[in-house]
């Protein structure tokens, strides 16, 4: 079968790590590019050898036949842009956030929807090799029923030399970090029904929330912990690492920092390492986050080829994006919000 061709539209920070992702990526490639910035255009086509470069993505659609395109721009282009994959019937991967609201979100997907088109978010976290096999342990029933989870990523990490316009939204560590950490929430303990929040601005130079702290019922009867931070200094910095609790009705899973999962339950007690590959164009810290890169291209990749609908597609995501929005008003009014009315 002959490769998908695909495009990306956006050059920034983060499009590298998926350009290098494509790659590795089996059943597609991209040949074209897209971004408004020149110097970003010709920095990325010249280091993928691209030569079709585009400064305007309706140019993109007119002048190539692709069967899929890869949305990596920042939230405010992300409606606009997947409507217009879905008006030329072309599938979309979008970056997250998905919207700026969920009232955008929600108007994107029925565009695909109606299109017939797919969309997937790539909400990448939970492709992460240490939290797939924390899924696993969970699947293969060795710690019983889940009752309780706490997921938790807390660092000290200076993410806005990177991406300095994470300093200035008014919305920060939820939407940017803790929208990662809702979704593996979900993924391990199930949709959410309520959510309580509260957050915190300790770095006064930037402008929104870098402490957020999220008590959650599940509807499977299981309660979780979400807590994140950007302002917690620790004797060995973690980042980028997520560390997860759950307890069941037969046992415990622990991932500890350092990749150390420990599972105690039917069989006994063991002691794991299940550190991510170290991709050869990846780098440490960041090389959990470029793996599962890679592994979510890649379930998109099978997925238009099977014709199955993604994990993590437009009309799932929904979901995560609505406990954003539920956090935020949550922290806001501290008062539990329900899950159920922003999903309607």
């Amino acid at each position: 079968m002959a490769e998908l061709r695909g495009a990306l539209i956006g050059c920034g920070f983060f499009a590298v790590n998926q350009m290098h992702g494509w790659r590795d990526t089996a059943g597609a490639s991209i040949i074209a590019i897209c971004d408004r910035d020149p110097e970003r255009l010709q920095i990325v086509g010249d280091e993928f050898g691209i030569a079709k470069r585009y400064a305007d993505a309706a140019a993109l659609f007119e002048g190539e036949t692709l069967d899929f395109v890869d949305i990596a721009t920042t939230a405010p282009s992300h409606r606009p842009l997947v409507e217009m994959a879905a008006r030329h019937r072309v599938p979309a991967i979008c970056q997250k956030p998905f919207a700026p609201t969920l009232a955008d979100a929600k108007a994107m997907v029925k565009a695909c929807t109606d299109a017939g088109v797919p969309l997937m978010v790539h909400e990448n976290f939970r492709w992460q090799s240490p939290i797939q096999a924390v899924r696993a342990v969970i699947d293969r029933g060795e710690i019983g029923t889940p009752f309780f989870g706490r997921i938790s990523f807390r660092s000290a990490y200076d993410v806005f030399s990177g991406q300095p316009y994470l300093a200035t939204g008014k919305r920060f560590i939820i939407e940017d970090l803790g929208i990662h950490i809702l979704d593996i929430a979900r993924f391990l303990l199930g949709d959410v029904s309520t959510i309580t929040a509260r957050t915190a601005r300790i770095n006064q130079a930037i402008a929104g929330e870098d402490v957020a702290t999220m008590l959650m019922d599940h509807a499977s009867g299981a309660t979780s912990v979400v807590d994140c931070s950007y302002a917690s200094k620790l004797a060995v910095e973690p980042f980028p690492e997520t560390l997860i609790e759950i307890d069941g009705s037969n046992g415990t899973i622990r991932l500890a920092q350092g990749y150390q999962l420990t599972v105690t339950g039917k069989s006994g007690t063991t002691v794991s390492d299940v550190s991510p590959p170290l991709l050869a164009w990846a780098s440490r810290p960041w090389h959990n986050i470029q793996e599962s890169v890679v592994a979510i291209q890649q379930h998109w990749v099978d997925c238009l080829t099977k014709g199955t609908e993604p994990v993590t597609s437009g009309a799932d995501n929904l979901k995560t994006f609505a406990l954003v929005e539920a956090a935020y008003a949550g922290a806001a009014s501290r008062e539990p919000v329900q899950l159920d009315a922003l999903l309607k």
